[in-house]
């Protein structure tokens, strides 16, 4: 048994590993629908695993996983069996693990981070523990800082390489601060982001990379060998620029050289290549740049000198987004893109088999993606899903090929039928094909539903087939729901991402209104039984829907939303990514026009907002003045506010009445 009463099963795979020869897995019957109340505590429940990592040896397994509103790293051994057992907990508020990996077989890395104030600002810190694999020796990774210090250190280090300078070391990067050396000659004065050495026992660190003031990130070949360096551009006014140059270095040569820059400054398309890894075997960089058609593409860069340039995957239909990596070496395995599905091709031709196996022996569980390995890649993590199935973490073992059923990520909805994704497409005003997905509830009519149309964040990304927690809440309650990727979503190549959302906002929002009138048009939507949901920018879209078409949707439900263009530009002049957010928004009368809250006496529907008050991306500010206008307006609004979450609300208990308290809104604004 590991966790929540999951016994563990072992599927045998044929090493023919041939269609026939893997059987399905059983899967439990569908229970009766729970009443509302009993979905919005089982729909909002926080995800079982929210990170795992494989022992070197491939015996053990590490997990962050929820406890209340906190976590718990729990470690799973497979060879001694029994439940995971908990080395270490966290429940203060605003801290949380976001990694915990093997060092090696007895010792662990995780990463922690909180939010406090500094100099009347609120901000986010990074520090790194380890521990050993039954949570004994916990020690501080992160260096102490100093009262001489000049600054204050957020970054507190990350692993790059899990393959130092020599056996039981790591690579790992280091924010030096100097120190004030008044009364002293003993202070330290090294400034920037380096890399250190560092023994996973006993914390001894040695220099592999002097800092430099403007380098911003590392990359390793994965064998201990630092190969990459990002340097990041400082505006005139001490912003980031957006923009980054990148050096290499050649095979055993410590000069640095120029491989290019990287424009992110208008925070929707990045222009050059951007690399994301170090190929030892290709010697070559790999990373992403926009091809010809304006697409993205994965492309491969030579470090001999040579500069050779390789198109390793492409597309003329959507963006190669993303690169995948296995292994404690980062190895370059394979890349991947979204069409109507999120679709894989591995170089690696083990891989690319297994892959396709697994795929068919779980029918149920099309997606299936490796998370993790051994050192030696003979054991594999990976988890399998769909839109209908939240997914569940499999170990597989190469020498026995045997499949062992580990963890479910959403135990609280083991055995309900949940609702099938279906994508579509649909017309915009000027008759673009705005592609989407429709989500009809798992059971009932397929026409005359109350529906909702839900945006999705971003702006700079899209929605994807597959299990949303969101969605799929409101399918079992009966309502229909279209997600668009309206233009300024990412994907789709630079012509589809607009200028970006904010600048080009009617665009987006027209696209936004017009899914709401394609479910109309189509019967899908029963008349006057449409609404708008969305969280952060498709939060701004579902309120800015209610300007620029007072009246098409008959509900607003907005989680984190922006609300105020020029208000966001001031909030983040508080931070070094002032300068980016300036430009993304831009200057001209389309940021008060663009903005609900400076528009709120056009909105015709009632309003229901959530928000958490240390929201880092969005201010709570924003919803407090949507809010305020929309009551001295005379409108109907209310605005939920959650102590002490963030944008993403990871509480249970918060997410529960987010759709407990939503649903209520809805069904009353639309007389269900």
């Amino acid at each position: 048994m590991l966790g929540n009463g999951v016994q563990i099963k072992r599927i045998t795979l044929l090493a023919c590993l041939s269609a026939a020869s893997l059987p399905a897995i059983a899967w439990g019957q569908a229970a009766p629908v729970p009443d509302a109340q009993s979905l919005a505590d089982r729909f909002g429940a926080r995800l079982g695993i929210e990170a795992s990592s494989l022992s070197p040896d491939g015996d053990r397994l590490a997990l962050i996983v929820p406890h209340g509103d906190g976590q718990e790293i729990q470690v799973a051994d497979f060879v001694a069996g029994g439940p995971p057992k908990t080395i270490l907990t966290i429940n203060r508020p605003l801290e949380q693990f976001t990694s915990c990996q093997w060092a090696t077989d007895k010792r662990l890395f995780c990463q922690i981070r909180f939010q406090q104030m500094d100099t009347g600002i609120e901000v986010a810190y990074y520090r790194m523990v380890a521990m050993d694999a039954n949570g004994g020796n916990l020690a501080v990774v992160t260096p102490h800082g100093s009262y001489r210090d000049t600054a204050v250190a957020y970054n507190g280090g990350g692993v790059i390489d899990w393959n130092g300078t020599t056996p039981g070391q790591v690579l790992m990067t280091r924010q030096f601060i100097p120190e004030n050396t008044m009364n002293t000659r003993l202070a330290q004065t090294k400034e920037g982001l380096g890399v250190e050495s560092v023994n996973v026992t006993t914390l001894a660190r040695s220099l592999v990379e002097t800092p430099r003031d403007n380098a911003s990130d590392y990359i390793t070949d994965g064998l201990g060998h630092v190969r990459l360096m990002e340097s990041e551009r400082q505006s005139a006014t001490g912003y980031s620029s957006g923009v980054a140059d990148y050096l290499y270095r050649k095979a055993n040569d410590r000069a640095w050289h120029a491989l290019g820059a990287v424009d992110a400054g208008n925070g929707s398309r990045f222009k050059g290549f951007l690399p994301v890894a170090v190929d030892a075997k290709l010697d070559a960089a790999v990373g992403f740049d926009t091809k010809p058609d304006g697409r993205l593409g994965v492309f491969s860069i030579r470090l001999d000198g040579s500069g050779t340039r390789t198109l390793l995957l492409g597309r003329d239909d959507v963006d190669v987004d993303h690169v995948i990596m296995l292994g404690r070496q980062r190895r370059v395995v394979g890349a991947s893109y979204a069409t109507e599905r999120r679709e894989v091709e591995f170089f690696d031709p083990e891989l690319k088999a297994l892959r396709a196996a697994l795929s068919r022996a779980l029918p149920n569980a099309p997606s299936v993606g490796f998370i993790g390995a051994s050192a030696d890649e003979k054991r594999l993590l990976l988890v399998a899903s769909s839109d209908t199935d939240p997914g569940m973490v499999y170990r597989y073992d190469k020498t026995t090929h045997s499949l062992e059923k580990v963890l479910p990520l959403r135990p609280e909805l083991a055995g309900m039928t949940l609702a099938t994704m279906t994508p579509v497409s649909f017309p915009a005003r000027d008759g673009t094909m705005i592609p989407g997905y429709l989500t009809l509830p798992p059971t009932g009519p397929r026409t005359g539903l109350p529906a909702i149309v839900m945006p999705h964040g971003g702006p700079s990304a899209r929605d994807e087939w597959g299990f949303d927690w969101l969605v799929q809440y409101f399918a079992a309650r009966g309502y229909a729901v279209l997600q668009p990727n309206y233009r300024g979503s990412s994907g789709y190549g630079t012509g589809w991402s607009q200028i970006n959302a904010f600048k080009s906002w009617p665009t987006a929002i027209g696209d936004i209104d017009d899914a709401g009138r394609w479910l109309l048009a189509k019967e899908i939507a029963a008349p006057g039984h449409l609404a708008i949901v969305g969280w952060s920018y498709g939060g701004y879209a579902a309120l800015q829907s209610g300007v620029t078409d007072p009246g098409l949707f008959k509900a607003i439900v907005a989680v984190a939303p922006v609300t105020d263009l020029a208000r966001l530009r001031q909030d983040t002049l508080k931070y070094t990514s002032g300068g980016l957010v300036d430009n993304q928004i831009g200057h001209g009368d389309y940021v008060t026009s663009g903005s609900p809250a400076l528009n709120a006496g056009r909105i015709t529907v009632p309003v229901l907002m959530f928000h958490g008050d240390h929201d880092l991306n969005v201010d709570i500010g924003h919803s407090r003045e949507m809010a305020d206008k929309l009551r001295g307006a005379g409108k109907s609004v209310d605005l939920v506010e959650f102590k002490n979450l963030d944008h993403q609300l990871d509480s249970a208990a918060a997410r529960s009445t987010l759709l407990s308290r939503s649903d209520t809104f809805l069904r009353k604004a639309m007389g269900l």
